[in-house]
């Protein structure tokens, strides 16, 4: 029996090639893309879970302020991890990170090597511990024998050291400062959060603490909110308890604090790739929509198939009803319905398999990710087991039931009222072209937001600016910046501590007159010379900027933010305190953004530095090589030892918005994909519904009929479908992709004209898809149609 229902399968797809190959090409794309989605979800969805004891690991996040001033903050000070080991239940380990700052460059014999910042880490011995990466070779006991050894990761290893063994080597930090390797670690998973490159002890941190600085010691530096803690804490301990009892010791600990200062909150470990600390969407939303988007796909694929099964059931009837006639029932019928799907989903899974394959790479290009697609993985087949019996039975069920459900009298007399159900047909092409519908608005919202921020007004200039780290030419800069603006190509020359486009320092240690006892605020603090303001043109709103004078060190300049949330009147001359510094307030900046157009402006504020460590050259793009060629010289003169490096602010800009860039591009293929599915279909039933109409055809043009008026005829109905399509479509997708804005504190505006571009792309792309059938219908020789059975 079964073997028989194979050879029916078999025969029926290659009697019908074109029907078939709709179908399998539809399929196949549908499923194809479908689980390419999944997986990126599925790797999206994986981030932090890998480690034992994910569950149980939480970072630490302070709040700070209250109300339109509150802001909550990834980094904590030093202390929290000391005492929450030493003074709270429920806490079984606490580590922090640390960005070293103190190099950049590393010498092994001859070769010089460049590290990324942010990935060279002071980190607790517990790091070893706590999480599941792999110490290859080293002890987890004791990673750190002496504060001068490091522990590197395997791709650093390969690079320094080639096929030596590492361990006891020793490597010069900024080519002076000797470390030993004390143990080799396996590269960061791919889906890690945490990642880095070289480890130092948490030690040499410790040390850098001086008795006479303000903050003695690390433990007591309750003040700088500079490291990145985890605590694991035991099953079931009460997370809002233990972040309550840190704020206490806080409290306790910190003379003066403000009781909305320094509120701590454990955010869980498997969160913080999704979720921002404040708990907002960091991503969750886009890989909701993308999974969405994935069943969308899947769902358009089904429906290619249900409508082009249904549609062609009129020329099934008679098999149908011969086979009930001769004794089969309804149930042979149905299972060998189910197996012709099934057949046909074997096909287009092996070609969707060899599809994934081969498109892996250039789909990891595109998304900016590093995922493999194993078959010997567990987890995709996960994948392919939801998607493939999601989609067959969706796509197997209802035309098996329709086709199997015949009455042979009928059938064979030629009248089978409601076979194919044109009316369900209908239904389903609406939900297929509603949903294309939406992903092209979903495409335009997306990419008119990332225009949005590439022409926004950020409130300064970036254009044509690159900037470097001094090193030893700090000693020497202003001769550097007199001989660099001497040259016509350099048009202006500054320092600062911070960059413009993304200051990452902040602090709550600020008082000013008014200040209310129980009011706090985190400020992001700019050093810079007198030339910063005017290089990146930000515009005062009033008093004056540093005229490079001593008595600029006590002096303050602030944004608008940092004005209104500290309520001061009229604040030039005013008084206002950062750390243990009393100055006077001398100017107010426009606002500018100096951090991603997702975070609402904060408040920052200007304090002189005549050289501080980063330099910024401003130029003009024709020029920009020969500037280039003339910073170089000085940096060869006095950084002999280190490789020339430097980095345009543009560039840097642009790389915050990476994320959204490789969502966009998504975005654009996925919903071009629909579209061209839902065209299989559209063509696929143009096909069926001319080859039906062929006699209708052939009487109209001996009675007259234009081609325009036999095209009309035949794409007015589905023409009609896909209006109602774009009328159901529109404020489905509009909400949805206003929902994805609200991320954004600043975001573009949705404008009607963005549903008429979708519904007008709509319906030419349907237009021409249905007048290709139409017009090779209307073109046929009406005798032959008229001859023919």
């Amino acid at each position: 029996m079964f073997k028989n229902y194979l050879k029916t399968a078999w025969r029926n797809l290659i009697n019908t090639k074109f029907y078939s190959a709709l179908n399998i090409v539809g399929l196949t794309i549908g499923l194809s893309v479908g689980m390419l989605i999944l997986i990126w979800v599925q790797d999206e969805l994986s981030y932090d879970r890998f480690h034992t004891n994910a569950d149980n690991i939480y970072q630490v996040n302070a709040s700070i302020g209250v109300g339109a001033g509150k802001q909550v903050w990834g980094n904590v000070s030093g202390p929290v991890a000391f005492f929450a080991l030493k003074e709270v239940p429920g806490v079984v380990n606490a580590v922090r990170l640390i960005t070293v700052q103190d190099y950049s460059v590393f010498r092994y014999k001859d070769k010089l090597l460049k590290e990324d910042y942010g990935k060279l880490l002071f980190v607790d011995d517990a790091f070893f511990k706590m999480f599941d990466f792999k110490l290859l070779k080293g002890s987890a006991d004791k990673p750190f024998p002496n504060d001068k050894t490091v522990i590197i990761t395997k791709s650093v290893a390969n690079r320094y050291f080639g096929n030596e063994d590492p361990i006891g080597k020793t490597i010069l930090g900024d080519s002076k400062e000797p470390y030993t390797v004390s143990g080799i670690l396996a590269d960061f998973p791919a889906n890690s959060s945490i990642k880095g490159d070289i480890f130092f002890s948490i030690e040499v941190r410790k040390k850098q603490y001086t008795r006479n600085r303000f903050w003695k010691s690390m433990d007591e530096d309750w003040g700088n909110y500079y490291t990145t803690t985890f605590l694991q804490v035991t099953p079931g301990a009460s997370v809002k308890a233990i972040g309550d009892k840190l704020t206490e010791i806080h409290m306790k600990n910190q003379a003066g604090i403000k009781p909305t200062e320094g509120v701590f909150q454990l955010q869980s470990l498997k969160d913080i790739h999704l979720y921002y600390p404040d708990g907002t969407s960091a991503g969750i939303q886009v890989v909701k929509i993308f999974s969405f988007v994935a069943v969308l796909i899947l769902i358009i694929a089904c429906i290619n198939y249900i409508n082009l099964s249904t549609a062609r059931s009129i020329l099934r009837s008679k098999e149908v009803s011969v086979r009930k006639i001769i004794g089969a029932e309804r149930s042979h019928l149905f299972v060998q319905f189910i197996i012709e799907t099934a057949f046909c989903f074997i096909v287009a899974l092996t070609l969707t398999l060899m599809l994934i394959y081969a498109i892996m790479p250039v789909y990891n290009s595109i998304s900016g990710k590093q995922m493999h697609f194993d078959l010997f993985n567990m987890k995709v087949w996960q994948v392919i087991a939801l998607t493939i019996t999601a989609t067959l039975v969706a796509s197997s069920i209802y035309p098996a039931l329709l086709l199997s459900s015949f009455k042979p009298i009928n059938a064979l007399k030629g009248k089978i009222s409601g076979a194919g159900n044109a009316t369900f047909r209908k239904v389903l092409v609406v939900c297929q072209f509603a949903f294309s519908i939406g992903l092209i608005i979903g495409t335009l919202v997306i990419n008119r937001q990332l225009e949005y921020i590439r022409s926004t007004q950020l409130g300064y200039d970036k254009e044509y600016v690159f900037a470097l780290p001094m090193r030893a030419m700090q000693d020497h800069y202003e001769a550097i910046k007199a001989n660099l603006l001497s040259h016509t190509e350099i048009l202006s020359v500054a320092t600062g501590s911070s960059s413009i486009i993304s200051s990452g320092s902040s602090t709550t240690d600020a008082d000013w007159d008014g200040k209310l006892t129980n009011e706090s605020m985190l400020i992001h603090p700019f050093e810079m010379d007198k030339d910063y303001i005017n290089l990146f043109k930000l515009k005062f709103v009033s008093g004056v900027g540093f005229a490079g004078a001593k008595s600029d060190s006590a002096h303050y300049i602030l944004n608008e933010t940092a004005v209104k949330l500290t309520g001061i009147k009229n604040p030039i001359g005013k008084r206002f305190k950062l750390h243990d510094l009393n100055g006077t307030i001398i100017g107010v900046v426009k606002d500018f953004h100096f951090a991603s157009l997702k975070q609402a402006i904060e408040p920052a504020i200007f304090t002189y530095s005549p050289s501080s460590w980063q330099m910024y050259i401003k130029t003009t793009g024709k020029e920009a090589p020969v500037a280039i060629k003339l910073v170089e010289k000085y940096w060869k003169q006095y950084n002999s030892d280190f490789p020339y490096e430097y980095s345009f602010l543009d560039e840097a800009y642009n790389d915050m918005y990476k994320s959204e860039q490789h969502t966009a591009t998504l975005f654009n293929i996925f919903a071009g994909i629909a579209i061209f599915i839902s065209c299989l279909g559209l063509f696929g039933l143009a096909a069926y519904t001319a080859q039906i109409k062929v006699k209708e055809i052939g009487i109209r043009k001996v009675l007259g009929a234009s081609v325009t008026n036999i095209t009309t005829m035949l794409s007015r109905d589905f023409l009609v479908l896909v209006l109602l399509a774009i009328i159901i479509a529109s404020p489905v997708a509009w909400y949805a992709m206003n929902k994805w804005l609200m991320d954004y504190a600043y975001r573009a505006e949705i404008h009607w004209w963005l549903i008429v571009i979708a519904g007008g792309a709509a319906i030419i792309i349907a237009f021409l898809t249905i007048s290709f059938q139409a017009i090779k219908a209307a073109l046929t020789n009406p005798v032959k149609s008229l001859r023919s059975e």
